[in-house]
Formats: structure tokens, C-alpha cells, sequence
């Protein structure tokens, strides 16, 4: 049974920091990328970041140079550090895995993930 399941999310002042974790099972984590993304109310869901099983990374530009993807294969276990956060951050966040392993892919459409976190709430005051 796969699981992916957040956790790190809560309640920041504007310019603070969180981390938030995925902590993932019931498939070959070292073989798929992890993706995080949001949902703030009344938008849809929008990409935030990827990191790819070789390492490869990318990020949506609302929050490059803030915030950090990363993984640990050994704790099955994709990272996602956000610094300087705005209120405008404040949204539902899901992480993700994309299983596709014949090469190492980065993909920013929702539609290529196949297992999805059940969401952490991070709230941004201002």
C-alpha cells in the first residue's frame, strides 16, 4: 500500500521559516522523483518544487532562492526547506512521487504524478 505522508506544516510570521517532510512507502522512492506542491483556497493546485532521483531539482519562480527541495533515499524521505516565507505561501501543501524510472525527469504538471500526500496546511500571517 503506498503512503506518502507530510508533516512540518503550521502557523509562521511572514519572513520565518518551516520544513516540511514527506515521508513516503509502498513503492521504489529511490527510483521516482518527489515533487511538492500547493493549494491555496480558491486557486488550483500549483507546482512548488521537484527533485529528481538523480538529484536534479527545480522550482516553480515564485519560490526560487527561498525555498529548498532535498531527499534522503536511506529514510525514504523528500524535504522541503522554506525560507523568508510570505503570506502568499499560505496554502495546503502536497508532496508527491512521479514512479516513471527509465531516466531522470523533473515534471511540473500534476497530471505526471502518480501517488499523492494528503496535504499539510502552512499559514503565512503578515
Amino acid at each position: 500500500q503506498v503512503q506518502l505522508v507530510e508533516s512540518g506544516g503550521g502557523l509562521v510570521q511572514a519572513g520565518g521559516s518551516l520544513r516540511l517532510s514527506c515521508v513516503a512507502s509502498g513503492f521504489t522512492f529511490r527510483q521516482s522523483a518527489m515533487g511538492w506542491f500547493r493549494q491555496a483556497p480558491g486557486k488550483e493546485r500549483e507546482f512548488v518544487s521537484v527533485i529528481s532521483w538523480s538529484g536534479g531539482t527545480k522550482y516553480a519562480d515564485s519560490v526560487k532562492g527561498r525555498f529548498t527541495i532535498s531527499r534522503d533515499n536511506a529514510k525514504n524521505t523528500v524535504y522541503l526547506q522554506m525560507n523568508s516565507l510570505k503570506p502568499e505561501d499560505t496554502a495546503v501543501y502536497y508532496c508527491a512521487a512521479d514512479t516513471y524510472s527509465r531516466f531522470p525527469r523533473m515534471r511540473s504538471d500534476y497530471a505526471a504524478y502518480d501517488y499523492w500526500g494528503q496535504g499539510t496546511q502552512v499559514t503565512v500571517s503578515s
